[in-house]
């Protein structure tokens, strides 16, 4: 049975994929051309599936929300304007709820899109445009359970949502923007310059401080490194917690020593308007743990570690 449901709703949509015509084309300019929203309906499974395109709409650059056509006509119509686009799902075409509210839509003066099973229905024929998701039987032994019908509404929808963000020219950074709270959004929105540490919690010390002042100074900012720095602020080198151990390895006489003695020069730096997976990126191509971050005139201003990136999750 789990196999016979698939293959029948494989065979729905594509049977939907070849009925795609100049109308879906027609609904991609209309709404492209909306000066409103989409708002999209529907009762039962198909309003279950109407909130789900509502949703992908949103977040792929066409502004849209669901409203009920139950709470439509005891006010919820109060959302709608002239100059929306509606988009009524229904496989019968003949609901109820739906079909009331309709002669209220077209005095609005809003478009109406009739995604329906049934092409000559009650809700086609007050339709602007018709895409039809009709399907040939359901998954349901007993045809009457909504199953290749609605998954053929849906991938109608996902259709729709994915051509429109085509014609947009809809990118990562705009899909960054409407998932701040994502991955991506993390990746593409978050700069150096909101992570990074500023001011007095940024080690460093004068070329000439002696190796003891770098301990301490490496070790009350906790970063496991300190920046040496000249007189106008630039970074001339860095002095590492893995420094340290390689000195003590090679037996070196660490009480006559100075910060600009022990560096190693060249340390890796970014600008802190930078995007804070550039850091990542910085730090894993020279296979360090942090960086320091300059201005454009090349002083320091702040500093990185990979542990302010995870705490972000960029990486």
């Amino acid at each position: 049975m789990a196999t016979r449901t698939i293959d029948i709703e494989v065979r729905a949509l594509q049977g939907l994929a070849a009925r795609l015509g100049p109308a879906f084309a027609d609904v991609v300019q209309a709404v492209l051309a909306c000066r409103g929203r989409v708002v999209v309906m529907g009762m039962g499974k198909s309003g279950h599936v109407g909130r789900k395109i509502a949703a992908t709409l949103a977040s792929t650059g066409t502004p849209a929300f669901f409203v009920h056509p139950a709470e439509a006509s005891h006010g919820d119509l109060g959302m709608l304007t002239g100059d929306d686009v509606v988009l009524a799902i229904s496989n019968s075409g003949e609901v109820d709820e739906l079909a009331a509210i309709l002669p209220a839509i077209r005095r609005l003066g809003a478009r109406l899109v009739a995604m329906t099973g049934k092409v000559e229905s009650t809700l086609a024929r007050h339709a602007d445009w018709v895409l039809s998701s009709a399907v040939d039987q359901e998954a349901c032994p007993l045809n009457l359970a909504p199953t290749a019908s609605t998954a053929a509404q849906m991938a109608l929808g996902d259709a729709l949502a994915v051509a429109l963000l085509d014609a947009r020219g809809f990118g990562e950074e705009d899909f960054a923007r409407s998932h701040p709270g994502g991955s991506l959004g993390r990746r593409l929105l978050t700069h150096v310059r909101d992570l990074m540490r500023t001011g007095d919690a940024v080690p460093r010390v004068a070329p000439d401080a002696s190796l003891d002042a770098l301990l301490r100074e490496m070790t009350g900012k906790g970063l496991g490194f300190a920046a040496v720095v000249d007189e106008q602020g630039r970074p001339r080198g860095i002095f590492t917690d893995g420094d340290l151990r390689r000195l003590i390895e090679r037996g070196a006489d660490l009480r006559h020593l100075d910060a600009k003695a022990v560096m190693h020069t060249g340390p890796k730096v970014i600008q802190a308007g930078d995007l804070a997976v550039a850091a990542a990126e910085v730090m894993e191509k020279g296979r360090v743990t942090s960086v320091l971050v300059i201005d454009g005139d090349g002083r320091l201003v702040g500093a990185l570690n990979s542990n302010d990136l995870m705490r972000a999750k960029v990486i």
